[in-house]
C-alpha cells in the first residue's frame, strides 16, 4: 500500500526559526517573521499539491488562527490538496459540527479530514468557557462523535448523554465522502475514544519502540470493538543532500532557541495534563544539547520550545526515507509532516525524499502520472 504524506499550514505564523508555543503557550515572536496571511498558506499549499503531498495539517488552539475559516479560504487557491482541519469537540455542538463538515465537503470537492482535539491545558479550555476536567472532555468527545457519525449517516439522533443532549437532530444533506477521522491520546480514555470513533490513530513522533506498543495497545482496543484503525505518525523534517548538512541545519536552530524562551516555554509545558506532551518533554530530558538524538536520525530539539509535536527527522534524504520505511514496518501508514520555513523545508523532502519512497515502491504521487513523478528529480548525495 502506497503511504500518505501530509504537510502542515502553519497558521501560527513561520519563520527561518522554529517558531515556538502551543499547549496553552503563546506563539514566540519568530512567528511574525512570516505571518499567517490567506497569500502565503496558499503558496505553502500549492507547493505541497505540486509536490505529492494528499492534505495538510491545520492546528488548533489560542495561538493559531481558527483552522475552519483560514482552510476554507485556502482551499479556493488548491485544487487537489485535502486539509486535515484540527478542532476541539467541547467548542461547537455536535448537530453544527456535522453541518459545517457537510458545507465543507460540497464546497470543496470532498477536500475535508477531520483532526479531532479533546484539548489537555485545562486552563485554555477555562478560556473558552469549557470548564470539564481532562477525563470528562474525553468523555464528551466520544458523544460527540457518536452524534456526528450518526448524522453522517443520514440518521436520526436522539441521544441524552453525560454531556451533550439532541433531540431530532438530522442532516438535510450528508456529507459526500464522510470525511475520515484522524484522533491521537496517549491516556487510557484517549486510547477507548480512538478504538470507537476513530478512523486514523496518530501519535507524535517518539522512537520506534515506543511507537510500536502504542500501535498494539490501539490495535487490541480496537478489536475489542470490531474495528480496524489506519496509523499515522506527526513529525518535524530536516532533509538534505548530505547528514552533514542536515545536522548543520539542525544546530543552526538550535543556536537561535534563546535560554529564557526556552525556560518559560518549559515551565508553560510543564503543566500540561497531556500524556502525550508528558511524553515529548520526557525525551529531551530538560535539554542537554549532547542528548537530543534520542533514535538514529530522531531529533527532540523541537519540543524545547514547541508544544505539541517536538521531534524531527535529521539527515541525509537517504537516511530520512530509511527512518520512514522504519516506521512503516510498524504499521504507519500516514505521515503528517513539517519544517522551518514551511515553504522551503516542503520542497526539500519533496524533491529529496518522495523521489526515493517512489523507487522503492512505498508511495506514488496523487495524480499517479510518470509526469508528475519524474518532474521530482532526487538532489545528489
Amino acid at each position: 500500500m502506497s503511504l500518505t504524506f501530509h504537510w502542515f499550514l502553519p497558521t501560527n505564523g513561520d519563520s527561518r526559526h522554529v517558531v515556538g508555543g502551543g499547549h496553552g503557550t503563546p506563539a514566540t515572536a519568530s512567528g511574525r517573521d512570516r505571518p499567517p496571511t490567506v497569500a502565503y498558506l496558499s503558496q505553502i499549499a500549492r507547493a505541497a499539491e505540486d509536490l505529492g503531498f494528499a492534505g495538510a495539517l491545520t492546528p488548533t488552539g489560542a495561538w493559531c488562527e481558527d483552522a475552519w475559516l483560514t482552510t476554507a479560504m485556502v482551499s479556493q487557491h488548491t485544487e487537489r490538496l485535502k486539509f486535515l482541519v484540527a478542532f476541539r469537540p467541547g467548542f461547537v455542538s455536535p448537530t453544527l459540527a456535522a453541518q459545517m463538515a457537510a458545507t465543507f465537503q460540497r464546497q470543496t470537492g470532498g477536500r475535508l479530514l477531520l483532526n479531532v482535539v479533546t484539548g489537555g491545558e485545562s486552563h485554555e479550555q477555562r478560556a473558552y468557557g469549557d470548564f470539564l476536567d481532562k477525563d470528562a472532555r474525553y468523555r464528551r468527545t466520544g458523544e460527540f462523535l457518536q452524534i456526528v457519525r450518526q448524522l453522517w449517516d443520514g440518521k436520526t439522533v436522539d441521544l441524552h448523554g453525560e454531556h451533550l443532549q439532541v433531540a431530532d437532530a438530522t442532516l438535510a444533506r450528508v456529507p459526500d465522502p464522510v470525511p475520515q477521522v484522524y484522533f491521537g491520546g496517549s491516556s487510557p480514555v484517549a486510547g477507548e475514544v480512538a478504538a470507537r470513533h476513530a478512523d486514523v490513530y496518530l501519535t507524535w513522533g517518539e522512537p520506534p519502540a515506543q511507537v510500536a506498543e502504542k500501535i498494539a495497545w490501539i490495535r487490541s482496543l480496537a478489536a475489542r470493538e470490531g474495528r480496524t484503525l489506519r496509523f499515522g505518525i506527526r513529525l518535524h523534517v530536516i532533509t538534505r543532500d548530505t547528514a552533514e548538512q542536515a545536522w548543520a541545519e539542525a544546530n543552526r536552530l538550535l543556536d537561535g532557541f534563546d535560554p529564557e524562551s526556552v525556560r518559560a516555554i518549559q515551565a508553560g509545558l510543564a503543566r500540561s495534563e497531556s500524556e502525550g506532551q508528558r511524553r515529548m518533554l520526557a525525551l529531551h530530558g530538560g535539554g542537554n544539547r549532547d542528548g537530543l538524538e534520542i533514535h538514529p536520525n530522531l531529533w527532540a530539539g523541537i519540543g524545547l520550545v514547541r508544544g505539541g509535536a517536538g521531534t524531527a527527522l535529521v539527515g541525509s534524504h537517504d537516511e530520512v526515507a530509511e527512518r520512514i520505511g522504519e516506521y512503516h514496518a510498524l504499521g504507519i501508514e500516514e505521515f503528517i509532516l513539517s519544517g522551518y520555513p514551511h515553504l522551503e523545508e516542503a520542497y526539500w523532502f519533496g524533491e529529496g525524499v518522495l523521489p526515493r519512497l517512489a523507487a522503492q515502491g512505498l508511495w506514488r504521487h496523487p495524480l499517479g502520472s510518470d509526469t508528475a513523478l519524474s518532474a521530482q528529480v532526487p538532489f545528489a548525495s
